[in-house]
């Protein structure tokens, strides 16, 4: 299977994590790869995203330098964010919904598909 391109989608998700707390580039990576139900994205769009986001003012980042260890750049969701992760749900909320008729349609057509099949073998088996 190729790799899906997330688009508008992987900002709404890396907001919607630094809504829950600040952190840092690759802990942002590991917590979206642990508790997503389904993920794909690297660690290069993550830090491309970060940098679109940041450069748009939806969020901000520090550096934090008096742990042990190399410092981090934490990155914190700005007001703007707040307001662009509202943008996302509803964006998402809609997307779902025509998702959501996607599959009904298609059950439904594999069930109509189904019976038409059962039908004609029903009536070919008559005809012979």
């Amino acid at each position: 299977m190729r790799k899906v391109n997330y688009g508008r989608h992987l900002p709404a998700f890396i907001l919607l994590f630094l809504a829950k707390e600040p952190t840092y580039g690759s802990m942002l990576l590991s917590k979206m790869e642990e508790d997503l139900p389904f993920y794909d994205a690297d660690s290069p769009a993550i830090y491309r995203a970060l940098n679109e986001l940041e450069k748009h003012g939806s969020v901000s980042s520090y550096w934090e330098t008096e742990m042990p260890g190399a410092a981090k750049k934490y990155y914190t969701i700005t007001n703007n964010g707040l307001e662009l992760l509202k943008e996302f749900t509803i964006d998402i909320e809609n997307r779902k919904r025509n998702l959501e008729f996607f599959l009904k349609e298609f059950k439904n057509l594999n069930t109509d598909k189904v019976e038409v099949l059962k039908w004609l073998q029903l009536f070919y088996m008559q005809l012979h």
